[in-house]
């Protein structure tokens, strides 16, 4: 989750949407009968790319969660990051892309395990994951919203608000959500906790809740077709007192320097001819998403 990027470096906790979201019956698809490509590599900044290119397909790790990497009703991979791979993958001279659908908890141990070779999910750069893997820069950056009944009657617009009015808040499993309500003086065991922002929005709706605070991007998508629900205006949620931004990238393996820096290459170049933005409009991205943060600052050096 939120998923949907921010600027101070969050040490602890998990960051973008949830550490366990997706959806979990996709788990199997992908992974069984799929040939593998990735062994230790052998060489100064790894030789993953060559053999990629040799082999002529990367294998993805995504968590199913929408919109940054699932399977469609028609069975077709996409999401922002799939389609990113896309375009950044045939670049380099790989011109297939194979989905391999986990639990997003599972992501950094399925990569680390060659499960799979990339990360693509839209995942959160913070501390805490840049000790297990390397990023490339951030492909997108994200505020958090609330999602409210019509009309916001508690007036609530960030976390000081929950704190303040007594509200009762709801977030998803492993959300970073959790840990910034809790920073503002939320206490944690009184946030119901949810599976995602479409339960969050049935949580609002039935008036179990005031407030379920997700990604910007996931907030405002959801409530779309609601007749009894709204999505507050997006807002810089707070670390150690400073705004924080999230920027969700891909992740390689440690070892994979050389496959992480051509990628990086890439996105540079999509990011200035304004094809990036192009890629993820069509997922709900908006230019304000658009971010020119770097990995080294979300890593937190």
């Amino acid at each position: 989750m939120a998923p949907p990027t921010e600027h101070g470096a969050h040490t602890s906790g998990p960051t973008r949407r949830s550490l366990l979201a997706g959806v979990a019956a996709l788990g199997a698809l992908g992974a069984a009968g799929c040939s593998r490509v990735a062994t230790a590599s052998t060489t100064e900044g790894g030789d993953l790319l060559g053999r990629l290119k040799a082999a002529g397909v990367v294998r993805l790790g995504i968590a199913g969660e929408i919109p940054f990497g699932y399977i469609d009703k028609n069975g077709d991979l996409t999401g922002e990051a799939p389609e990113l791979a896309r375009v950044i993958f045939k670049r380099l001279g790989i011109d297939k892309v194979q989905p391999v659908p986990t639990e997003f908890g599972s992501l950094i141990p399925g990569l680390n395990s060659q499960q799979f070779d990339v990360v693509a999910a839209g995942m959160y750069v913070n501390p805490e994951r840049c000790a297990q893997v390397i990023f490339a820069d951030p492909d997108y950056q994200m505020l958090d919203s609330f999602i409210v009944r019509k009309g916001n009657p508690k007036g609530l617009h960030d976390y000081k608000d929950i704190v303040e009015k007594k509200a009762k808040f709801a977030t998803g499993t492993g959300y970073a959500e959790i840990q910034y309500a809790v920073e503002a003086g939320y206490k944690e065991s009184d946030i119901l906790i949810v599976p995602d922002q479409v339960a969050g929005l049935n949580a609002v709706e039935a008036g179990r809740v005031d407030a379920f605070a997700g990604t910007a991007l996931t907030t405002r998508e959801v409530v779309k077709k609601s007749s009894k629900a709204e999505a507050t205006k997006a807002f810089t949620p707070l670390v150690d007192g400073k705004p924080h931004v999230d920027g969700g990238a891909f992740a390689f393996r440690p070892t994979e320097t050389g496959l992480r820096d051509a990628f990086n290459v890439e996105l540079r170049k999509l990011k200035k001819s304004g094809e990036l933005f192009r890629i993820l409009k069509p997922f709900g991205f908006t230019e304000a998403e658009m971010t020119d943060l770097t990995a080294k600052e979300l890593c937190g050096g």
